[in-house]
C-alpha cells in the first residue's frame, strides 16, 4: 500500500528528497505523498527511505490504498519507463 504522512510531521524537509519517485512534496500545512507515485521505494530500496529518515515515525501505511508488493512492482514499471 501506499505510505501517507501524518499531522504530526514537523516539515524538517528530509523525507522529500529520499523518494525516488517524487511523491513527496510539500502541502498547505505538512508533507504529502501522492499515492499515485508511491511505491514504498519498491524496486529502488528494500525499506521506504522516507520512513527510515523521518524523526518522528510519522509516516505510515496508507488504509486507504491497499496495494500488495506485484502491484507495486508494476506501479514503479509504470513510473519508470515514462
Amino acid at each position: 500500500m501506499a505510505l501517507m504522512i501524518t499531522d504530526d510531521c514537523i516539515n524538517c524537509d528530509v523525507c522529500e528528497p529520499e523518494c525516488p519517485n517524487s511523491a513527496i512534496s510539500q502541502g498547505d500545512e505538512i508533507y504529502e505523498i501522492d499515492p499515485n507515485k508511491c511505491t514504498e521505494c519498491v524496486g529502488h530500496y528494500d525499506e521506504p527511505q522516507c520512513q527510515q529518515v523521518c524523526p518522528v515515525d510519522c509516516i505510515p501505511h496508507n488504509p486507504d490504498m491497499v496495494e500488495n508488493h506485484d502491484q507495486l512492482m508494476s506501479k514503479f514499471i509504470k513510473l519508470t519507463q515514462q
